[in-house]
């Protein structure tokens, strides 16, 4: 542990010895002016001197990022070799504190503020060095542990402390000043950060994992065939759902978990290969992947063939959408399927069928308001379900003759207003 804190820090030892001799010898010098033992002040100042080498001097052990402290609870203090280093490095300092000056509620005061202080300048400092809570409670049960084994001694020998009327309001007021102090540094220069709780939750979102792969595996085997190798594999955690995003021989392939629902995958051969499949056989290839993959998206929907590219190549597009009370629904299903049936890739949304208000103004209207609005004709409009301020509603789609980069306007359903979706809907796929 010793080993390892000495290695962190580069340089360590001499500049101990350094700072040691520059404390030791003005207070060794001041002890025999005032004929005192030499003993307890040498060492004071040695241990005084070992704290401020090995929490100051910079090194590369801790968080390169200045303004951050990790607030998280100390529940690793006693298991963390970084903070039993800490507890044995303060001992020392406040229990020859207290040999000296005898006032042992003053001495603690000031060791548990000296810790602050030291945490808050590594975190604002260009130090290498990390701040945390687990340190600073670390540093205060080692100033605590000396406080209290000199007073024991104390006692043990029949020893009397100085004053204790003038102790504890020295030892009040240090405490009540530097902690005030120490906030006020806090809440204007550091951002607090708990990687306790960051990492658990990394932990729980790690153990959420088991059986991801396997789903995945399978996933990949029916999307791209058998014998598919997996070349790579990324877990990005949200909420509590995971979207893993995968890459093989043949194509990526994204969904979620532990939803296990697919997102989308595209092949790396995207160009459609000789096939003899009629319009029905490669219809019912894509619908048979789809009811296996996204059975909720297929029921109920209205599904929709779409041919692209000529001859034995061609390529088609499956599409599913799904209406309620004539208004399109927020779920997205498109498969490509080559005419030799093999599936080249998907977009799903499989957003659930929202709750809206009835329709008031008709397509007509809509688009009578829509051209009034644009001062141009309107060709065309679509009644789907779009989020408006957070809140689902029946929205058209009018698609007016312009100039404009979006030629889309859209008018609300129930109070013919215009308005802007909360996401621009994508454009409704051929044969909806």
């Amino acid at each position: 542990m010793i080993e390892a804190s000495i290695g962190a820090v580069s340089g360590l030892l001499p500049v101990f010895c350094a700072v040691a001799a520059l404390f030791a010898l003005p207070t060794v010098l001041v002890a025999r002016a005032k004929n005192r033992p030499l003993a307890a002040p040498t060492l004071l100042a040695v241990s005084v001197a070992g704290v401020f080498a090995v929490t100051l001097l910079p090194g590369n052990a801790g968080n390169a990022m200045e303004g951050l402290c990790d607030t998280g609870r100390p529940i690793h203090m006693l298991t963390s070799s970084s903070a039993l280093l800490n507890i044995a490095l303060f001992i020392p300092a406040t229990l020859f504190g207290v040999l000296v000056f005898r006032r042992p509620l003053t001495v603690a005061a000031v060791g548990i503020v000296a810790s602050g202080t030291i945490e808050l300048i590594q975190a604002t400092g260009s130090l290498g060095r990390a701040c945390s809570a687990t340190d600073m409670a670390a540093n205060a049960t080692g100033a605590i542990l000396g406080v209290c084994i000199a007073t024991v001694s104390f006692r043990l020998r029949g020893t009397r402390t100085s004053h204790l009327v003038r102790d504890l309001c020295w030892g009040v007021g240090i405490a009540v000043v530097g902690t005030a102090g120490l906030a006020g540094w806090f809440h204007s220069g550091v951002t607090s950060v708990d990687v306790v709780a960051t990492m658990d939750r990394r932990d729980d979102h790690l153990q959420s994992l088991d059986g991801s792969d396997e789903w995945m595996a399978t996933a990949v085997e029916d999307v791209f065939g058998k014998g598919t190798v997996t070349k790579e594999s990324n877990a990005e955690f949200s909420g509590e759902r995971t979207r893993i995003s995968v890459k093989t021989d043949r194509g990526e392939l994204v969904g979620w978990w532990p939803d296990k629902s697919l997102e989308r995958a595209w092949a790396s051969d995207n160009r459609g290969e000789a096939g003899d499949l009629t319009e029905a056989q490669v219809r019912s290839a894509g619908h048979k992947f789809a009811q296996r993959q996204f059975p909720d998206s297929v029921a109920g929907s209205r599904e929709s063939l779409t041919g692209m590219g000529e001859g034995s190549s061609k390529v088609y597009v499956l599409t599913y959408r799904r209406y309620v009370k004539s208004v399109m629904m927020p779920m997205r299903l498109d498969v490509t399927v080559t005419s030799a049936g093999r599936i080249m890739g998907f977009t799903s949304t499989p957003t659930p069928d929202p709750m809206l208000p009835p329709s008031t103004i008709s397509q007509a209207k809509a688009q009578q308001l829509a051209a009034k609005a644009a001062g141009a004709k309107s060709d065309a409009a679509v009644l789907l379900a779009q989020k408006v301020n957070g809140r689902w509603r029946p929205v058209w789609m009018v698609s007016v003759k312009s100039d404009a980069e979006d030629p889309n306007l859209f008018i609300d359903a129930v109070n013919g207003k215009r308005i802007t979706p909360d996401l621009h809907p994508p454009t409704p796929g051929l044969g909806d």
